[in-house]
């Protein structure tokens, strides 16, 4: 029933933004943000990178999803455009994407394609809804300033000049409050990370 709950829940949130609501969309990214960067882990090991590379999946998400019908879960919508977004990334940097590919028919039968590493355990599930709270968590408690900063930036995805425009400010008052934004919520984040053994953060 919970599985259930989770897709009608994505379906109405779809059916907002397709209305206009970028809220909703800001609600589909908070869910899912962590399990797309570790999807996207799997293809790419630099985090920095990791985390450039699912900034673009949920740019090309929001840009494509007046396309989404509903005909698959959301969340194996995003899981291909994922993996497109990753392939494409190691190409376009002269790499190669790995050959041992996650197929993604097999998302439909898991609530996260992250499910279908043998490493995954309940306790690892329970510590990335965990994370994925704090992260929720973390933004809520941001000043506004920042708040609003770091939703631009990470949710939307605007470039820092258009922020400065958006917010009437210097585009390096817009970086410090990105950075101050990024510092609060890995503060937050820190307590669970020191929890997992190395080999947990190599694969997470």
């Amino acid at each position: 029933m919970a599985d259930i709950d989770t897709e009608q829940l994505d379906q109405e949130l779809v059916r907002r933004v397709q209305r206009g609501d970028t809220a909703a969309f800001d609600l589909l990214v908070r869910k899912y943000q962590h399990r797309i960067a570790a999807l996207i882990g799997r293809y790419i090991a630099d985090w920095s990178e990791v985390q450039d590379v699912a900034q673009e999946t949920f740019i090309r998400a929001y840009r494509a999803i007046g396309n989404f019908r509903g005909d698959a879960q959301f969340y194996t919508w995003l899981h291909r455009i994922a993996v497109n977004t990753a392939k494409n990334h190691l190409v376009a940097h002269k790499r190669r994407p790995p050959t041992d590919d996650i197929d993604v028919s097999d998302a439909e039968q898991f609530d996260s394609g992250i499910r279908l590493r043998d490493s995954d355990t309940p306790e690892r599930e329970l510590m990335r809804q965990q994370m994925e709270q704090t992260v929720m968590r973390a933004v809520e408690a941001l000043p506004e300033e920042l708040r609003v900063a770091i939703t631009l930036r990470e949710v939307d995805g605007l470039s820092y000049e258009d922020i400065a425009t958006r917010m009437g400010c210097p585009i390096g008052t817009v970086r410090s409050r990105i950075f101050r934004a990024r510092e609060a919520i890995d503060q937050e984040l820190r307590p669970l990370m020191d929890n997992e053994t190395p080999v947990e953060r190599a694969i997470r």
